[in-house]
């Protein structure tokens, strides 16, 4: 009853004051006539009261998301289903759900009347142009009375979780030569016909799996030693996101940063489909989660786990790709590199140059990121020689292209095949006059 009367709307509570006043009013007048006015005025909201606290329905939610994850500015649908499994038909229902701020407004619905065993179905769309992994729920239910004086809520605990993925744009096929690379333990690489085959033995490391060890070289060298297995070749690639918060430009979703992630995930998704292994890294040296060499690049969760990752990278506060550098080093440097990196130092330049050997194939897609709108409170030293990065780059065998305010990866994209391509010629000739 406490809860009933607590949940007594703006209209009630008019109603029970304006019954004490006129009872009052009818013990100083003596009028009997006001007496039931007033005893009407105060019957009328307490019975809805009572009738809405012992109201007991037996109701059941669950949501439905048209898609688990969606792309930033793109709208994604969200179905409720409301089941009534009760013997009683229910009243008027207020449906709420609850959703963050960004993703627009809380969505409410009014539901007449369901009947027993009966169900609804109501639909709303959220979008956001802000990545990010975001909860959806729980569902509130306020039940009311057909006068409209009591509203009690009751909530349903369920949850689920709508991520918003940087916008992934969809990229020309273009020929990189020199990415193929084997996924066995040795330098001399061969095509395996069957799964995997022995290629000789190498000595045990902590971590290695017992049941490799090749107990006949262990008795003749005195030391365990287990097989090395081979499997077949495959591509494999490693995008390298630059994140550091003084290598980017500008804010929000128009930053340079923004179309930094929104390129990284525009190539891993093209190299996962591609059929390629994909490795993601940061400028922090460490694995994105859940795209580390473990993953096959063939699996269906690649694609999800690289868009996952990506929806909720920030800006990290280090100075240095060297990090990145080791990282890259630590994985043999095979197959693949793109690399999008945002304004480099010298020395920086110089470690990316040094990465690139033999006939490794290396992209590096260099954001100009004077062109995007830098802040006040950018550091002085942030305008650095874009134009001498481009030519060290592509002396060390990088494949460059620029990127500037207002351009679309797609287009570039299409020069990454061709070394010293026409269109980044055209734009370092013309940032040079």
């Amino acid at each position: 009853m406490r809860d009933a009367l607590q949940g007594l709307t703006t209209r009630g509570r008019s109603f029970v004051a304006a019954g004490f006043a006129v009872l009052i009013a009818a013990i100083a007048t003596s009028q009997k006539d006001l007496l039931r006015v007033s005893i009407l005025l105060l019957a009328l909201p307490i019975v809805s009261a009572l009738v809405v606290a012992r109201t007991r329905y037996r109701l059941s939610s669950r949501r439905r998301l048209s898609s688990a994850r969606a792309a930033a500015g793109q709208e994604s649908a969200v179905t409720l289903r409301l089941d009534n499994i009760s013997r009683l038909p229910t009243g008027l229902l207020l449906v709420e759900d609850k959703v963050p701020y960004v993703l627009g407004s809380r969505p409410r619905f009014v539901l007449d009347r369901v009947e027993p065993r009966g169900r609804r179905e109501v639909t709303y769309t959220v979008r956001s142009d802000v990545r990010g992994r975001y909860s959806l729920g729980p569902l509130t239910i306020r039940l009311t009375d057909p006068f409209g004086m009591c509203e009690l809520q009751r909530s349903f605990s369920s949850r689920d979780t709508l991520v918003v993925t940087p916008q992934v744009h969809q990229l020309p096929h273009v020929a990189l030569a020199g990415e193929w690379t084997g996924s066995g333990e040795s330098r001399a690489r061969s095509l395996a016909s069957a799964g995997e085959d022995d290629a000789g033995v190498r000595e045990y490391r902590v971590g290695d799996d017992l049941r490799r060890v090749h107990w006949r070289s262990t008795a003749r060298l005195d030391k365990v030693m287990v097989r090395r297995e081979e499997q077949p070749w495959q591509a494999r690639a490693t995008v390298l996101l630059d994140s550091r918060s003084t290598a980017h430009g500008g804010e929000g979703p128009g930053s340079s940063f923004e179309w930094s992630v929104s390129a990284a995930a525009s190539v891993g998704v093209h190299l996962v489909r591609s059929g390629y292994h994909v490795r993601l890294v940061t400028d922090t040296g460490a694995n994105l989660e859940g795209t580390n060499l473990s993953v096959d690049g063939g699996s269906s969760d690649v694609e999800g786990a690289l868009l996952d990752a990506l929806a909720v990278i920030e800006m990290s506060p280090g100075e240095s790709l060297r990090d990145a550098g080791t990282s890259l080093r630590r994985g043999g440097g095979e197959g693949l590199v793109i690399a999008v990196l945002g304004s480099l130092e010298l020395e920086e330049t110089r470690m990316l140059a040094r990465l690139r050997h033999g006939s490794t194939a290396a992209v590096a897609i260099l954001l100009d990121t004077n062109t995007w709108n830098i802040g006040p409170t950018a550091r002085a030293g942030h305008r650095t020689d874009q134009e001498g990065a481009t030519d060290l780059l592509r002396a060390s065998g990088w494949r460059v292209l620029r990127a500037k305010a207002g351009d679309t990866l797609p287009d570039l994209w299409a020069d990454a095949g061709h070394p010293g391509s026409a269109s980044s010629r055209i734009l370092s000739a013309t940032a040079r006059s």
